[in-house]
């Protein structure tokens, strides 16, 4: 086997192995360095025995996630404020494989789930992610975790009870965001109040991540009224200089502000009964790093 022939086939499982990573670790830089990782063990590795370079590829990266996860939770604890994952664009070069459809692209990778499956052990993360976001068999779960096939099943079955009992109420149906997102910013944009907060679900949260480098409350909001006077009061102040643009942003519309070409913060919606359940906003620009075209930061 060439060396070629080598990167090639790593490079085509790319994808599900990045996927695999930042939906285990919420962090797209996070995910880059144990993908570069695993490329290293794949690129040293006496690869004569390996039948399935993709079950091979998956195994270590998920070992190498894994152990990241473990290290990286004190670092979750000691967060200033409320905590949301990193965000990816999901309009263009697709972190998750082709092959998953829109519904499930945009329910394994929203904030959402991803706020749930901080709830859970690694090893029950570990589980999920490879069984409902990318359909392993159990038994190849099982060794690539070094379990047993009963202990797995019993993980997965745990694990998805919880984020059941735990995963908000919404719709992935992305017409329907996008039709409430513009409502929602019209009613913003114009500075009304009862608008705003008739798009609001009475239990309605707000969720703002700013990690202690921006503005935004260090408690999460609840209730109409509450999250309505909040928002327009923030609205007051205008739209940051570069204006909004609405794009896809982990499997959802949301609206991205810009300042100075870069992204300034994000805003996201999830929806149900055409209400909206939760307001997602992040502002820690560490968040908002993979938004950035190549070349832009310059």
């Amino acid at each position: 086997m060439t060396a070629s022939s080598d990167a090639d086939i790593f490079e085509g499982h790319r994808s599900v192995l990045t996927g695999v990573a930042y939906r285990m670790l919420g962090r797209v830089s996070d995910a880059e360095d144990v993908v570069q990782e695993a490329w290293l063990r794949w690129s040293a590795q006496d690869r004569d025995d390996v039948r399935d370079p993709r079950a091979f590829l998956v195994r270590i990266t998920a070992r190498l996630a894994l152990d990241r996860l473990r290290r990286i939770q004190s670092r979750r604890e000691a967060y200033v404020g409320p905590w949301l994952p990193e965000l990816i664009a999901t309009d263009f070069g697709p972190v998750v494989p082709d092959t998953l459809e829109q519904a499930m692209l945009a329910d394994s990778v929203s904030l959402a789930v991803l706020v749930v499956l901080e709830s859970l052990s690694p090893l029950e993360r570990a589980v999920f992610v490879l069984r409902e976001a990318f359909g392993f068999p159990f038994a190849e779960i099982a060794a690539v975790l070094d379990r047993t096939e009963p202990a797995v099943r019993q993980l997965a079955g745990r694990a998805r009870r919880r984020v059941d009992e735990r995963k908000p109420r919404y719709d992935v149906d992305p017409v329907q965001r996008r039709h409430l997102t513009d409502r929602f910013l019209a009613a913003a944009g114009g500075g009304d109040l009862d608008s705003m907060i008739s798009l609001l679900a009475p239990d309605v949260r707000f969720i703002g991540d700013s990690g202690g480098k921006a503005q935004a409350p260090m408690r999460i909001i609840e209730t109409a009224d509450k999250v309505g006077r909040f928002l327009y009061a923030v609205s007051q102040d205008g739209a940051p200089e570069g204006g909004f643009r609405i794009t896809e942003i982990n499997g959802g519309p949301a609206v991205l502000g810009l300042s100075g070409g870069k992204p300034d913060s994000v805003l996201q919606l999830d929806v149900a009964d055409g209400l909206i359940q939760c307001v997602y906003v992040v502002l820690n620009p560490d968040k908002m790093a993979a938004l950035i075209p190549e070349g832009a930061a310059e």
